[in-house]
């Protein structure tokens, strides 16, 4: 985009665009892990395990 000439407005909204993008694909990638490998790892969780589990998973929503 530099190259091309574009404005410096131009260039900081798709640097904000691919910066976003990337705070997503981290999220989802977190919440794969939790929901595939950390489960499979523990194994069953009782009903108090399991309430732990999805507030510790609703928190790295934030991250």
């Amino acid at each position: 985009m530099l190259q091309e000439g574009r404005t410096c407005l131009d260039v900081a909204q798709q640097l904000q665009a691919v910066e976003k993008a990337i705070q997503q694909a981290k999220k989802a990638l977190i919440q794969d892990h939790l929901d595939h490998c950390l489960e499979d790892l523990v194994g069953p969780l009782q009903s108090g395990q399991r309430d732990a589990m999805e507030e510790f998973k609703e928190i790295t929503r934030y991250l």
